[in-house]
């Protein structure tokens, strides 16, 4: 059986902790800034954590 192929579009949004767990940006960031709050914009910019079903998912097109 081949080696299975790494989906590079999941590798270049999410990033794999060394405890294994499954980081990613959150959205609204890109534009149209200037009419969200200073604290809005901050949440924005801190990382989420990829639980359940989906980070099962992301593990398997990562190939972890």
């Amino acid at each position: 059986m081949p080696k299975m192929k790494t989906h590079k579009g999941t590798a270049k949004r999410v990033k794999i902790t060394g405890s294994g767990k499954i980081t990613r940006q959150r959205a609204s960031g890109g534009h149209l800034l200037a009419k969200k709050s200073k604290s809005r914009k901050r949440a924005i910019n801190t990382t989420g954590e990829v639980t359940g079903a989906m980070a099962k998912n992301i593990k398997r097109a990562l190939g972890v």
